[in-house]
């Protein structure tokens, strides 16, 4: 019988064992097979067949999200996806879901900061059918105000819910509207109640007008089709389509770059004080943005990883702590948050979270970090190609925020090449005290010296 002095070394050994060679066995998966067209009204179209099973998915990405949002507008892009659902010319109210789901598909949508994204999934012969629902609703659909108030008060509601009766439901907001003074990623997705209850029919029929168009969606179709006849169908449908009067517009104003660190302290009805360390990086898609992800991982993913074993265990400072890398479209935040344990002091919080930063700065990251990373990342990569759904957002994203789908494919190989010292190089580029930002979150209603532990 094996001692327990012996077997840990042994367990150590084997895991060393078994990450080298997860590493040589990570070979990328075949290349996604797909053809593009754009139709005469500036519909992009992107078409990938697979026959393995007999249906079919579709996604129509429409390139708004609540970065496109005017002033005392947020919470556009996000309520029209709702307004999506409303009814059409020839589609009655909520018919559309009903619809595909009659036949045995599913569908939804969701909004982001860049994009809004409408999904179904079908068996394969009902493809036409899921391309007249979304060509239909694209060219009429129907907005009366009865529909949109109604409408108002569910988004509203979903605040509620999500945002303002939830424990930390506003830490999101708390940070990006502190770290950002100009570009739109100032405020969140969902919009604030004063906005949404400020906003008229108008103002919908303009946002639909604008941004809704042929020019400004990608429709990506993964399944079990042939593409010479989806080629058809999408024309005939879409392809009645009217062209947008206007082009798209693209007046976001950038970010001015920060150029000392900044110190903010708020109060928040939370039961715990939270601090939260900030860092502008740059897009998705950056030559920068892979070893950012890398870092990310590294620093704050899941409970073995740097923040969360120096705070919560080693220290005993949080009772959690998280973060990441937000890299998106237009550049975003790298950032750490610890929710501070019951008379700890938020500074000391504050202090091991930069000073987890700054190591990344002052020396690489260990092979096994890396390497383990990188075996995380494949294994993400091929599960995350498994079904028609996943592999169509794969292309989507690729088409609309990177404007290159080459990139669904390429950056497997980017991210198996990315060395330590790129993952330094990028800490010391963005992880500077000039670009740093810091916010104390203290619970409201409490003297600080009780929640701070001093």
């Amino acid at each position: 019988m094996m001692t327990a002095r012996y077997a840990r070394p042994l367990l150590a050994a084997l895991l060393v064992a078994a990450t080298t060679f997860t590493a040589s066995a990570a070979v990328r998966p075949p290349k996604l097979q797909y053809e593009m067209m754009t139709l005469p009204n500036g519909l992009t179209v992107v078409l990938s067949e697979d026959h393995s099973t007999p249906i079919t998915h579709l996604q129509l990405w429409y390139h708004v999200g609540s970065k496109n949002e005017k002033t005392g507008r947020t919470g556009f892009a996000h309520l029209f996806e709702h307004m999506m659902f409303k009814g059409s010319k020839n589609v009655s109210p909520e018919e559309h879901t009903s619809v595909i789901a009659s036949v045995g598909g599913q569908s939804n949508a969701y909004t982001t900061d860049d994009e809004t994204v409408f999904w179904e999934t079908a068996p394969a012969q009902f493809l036409p059918l899921m391309l007249w629902l979304e060509a239909d609703r694209m060219a009429t659909l129907r907005i009366d105000n009865d529909t949109f108030v109604n409408e108002r008060e569910v988004v509203k509601e979903e605040r509620r819910m999500r945002v303002d009766n939830q424990p930390y439901g506003r830490l999101n907001e708390i940070i990006y509207e502190n770290a950002f003074t100009t570009h739109p990623y100032k405020h969140s997705t969902i919009g604030s109640m004063a906005d949404l209850e400020a906003a008229s029919i108008e103002d919908v029929r303009e946002f639909f007008q604008t941004y809704y168009v042929p020019e400004n969606a990608t429709l990506v179709l993964v399944g079990d089709f042939e593409i010479a006849q989806a080629k058809q169908l999408v024309t005939q449908y879409f392809g009645r389509v009217p062209k947008a009067e206007q082009p798209v517009p693209r007046d976001i104003p950038k970010e001015p770059q920060q150029v000392k660190e900044r110190r903010v302290t708020v109060e928040a009805p939370w039961p715990l004080p939270a601090v939260v360390v900030a860092h502008h990086v740059t897009h998705d898609g950056h030559p920068d943005s892979y070893p950012l992800h890398i870092a990310s991982k590294v620093l704050s993913d899941g409970q073995s990883s740097r923040i969360y074993q120096k705070l919560v265990y080693d220290k005993q400072l949080a009772v959690a702590a998280f973060g990441g890398a937000n890299l998106i479209e237009h550049p975003n935040l790298f950032y750490a948050v610890a929710i501070v344990q019951p008379g700890k002091a938020p500074d000391d919080a504050v202090k091991e979270l930069i000073a987890e930063l700054d190591r990344l700065k002052a020396e690489p990251i260990t092979e096994h970090e890396l390497q383990r990373t990188k075996n995380q990342f494949a294994r993400d990569y091929i599960l995350q190609r498994e079904s028609n759904q996943q592999k169509a957002t794969h292309l989507a994203h690729a088409v609309v925020i990177h404007n290159d789908i080459a990139t669904a494919d390429g950056e497997f190989e980017i991210f198996q090449n990315i060395s330590a010292a790129d993952v330094q190089r990028v800490a010391r580029t963005y992880f500077t005290s000039e670009n740093r930002l810091v916010i104390t979150v203290m619970p409201s209603g409490r003297p600080s010296a009780e929640a701070s532990g001093r």
